[in-house]
């Protein structure tokens, strides 16, 4: 029996349509069984937390949101490199860091000042790597520039010792009594 052409085209194209159900359908069943387990308010088992990603990153955000900053921290650490939530994990660890860095600021002890520092340029190099691998994520370009009126980095002028800097030439254009190429 030898099917016609158009026969075997409406075949191939219903078994296309077929496997995509099927994926969309497993795709749907696996994210129900996350939103259970969140739903039962449950901590899950180690093997459900390593297999499901996004079920560590709801435990992270939700972890952050009650206060435990340090145990949110540690979770978006363990999502950084994954491949769909890395960089949404990263944020949430650059916008926790610059939180505890700002708290630490408003008490204001001198021996947390510079653990706030410290917290602030984690923060920045956060949002750096993101910027490195989407340059046109905004929401990171912002709270970069936020952090860096923060902190300031330090310029190469800054870092030289005054003395050195009072008599020194920085370019030839500065020069006294010097040509460039002129007759």
């Amino acid at each position: 029996m030898v099917l016609s052409r158009s026969r075997r085209v409406a075949l191939v194209l219903l078994a296309l349509v077929a496997l995509v159900a099927a994926f969309d359908g497993w795709r749907w069943l696996r994210a129900a069984q996350i939103n259970r387990i969140i739903d039962t308010a449950r901590v899950p088992t180690e093997a459900e937390a390593s297999a499901h990603p996004e079920l560590r990153y709801a435990q992270a955000w939700a972890l952050a949101a009650s206060g435990a900053s340090d145990a949110a921290l540690n979770r978006y650490g363990s999502l950084q490199a994954d491949a769909r939530l890395g960089a949404a994990a990263r944020y949430n660890t650059a916008n926790l860091l610059m939180a505890q860095a700002l708290r630490l600021r408003e008490e204001g002890h001198a021996e947390q000042a510079g653990q706030a520092l410290a917290l602030v340029e984690l923060a920045k190099e956060n949002y750096r790597e993101l910027l490195r691998a989407d340059p046109g994520n905004w929401n990171a370009r912002y709270n970069l520039e936020r952090a860096q009126r923060i902190a300031p980095e330090a310029d190469a002028d800054d870092a030289m010792p005054p003395d050195l800097q009072r008599g020194a030439e920085h370019s030839a254009t500065s020069m006294r009594g010097m040509t460039l190429g002129q007759p």
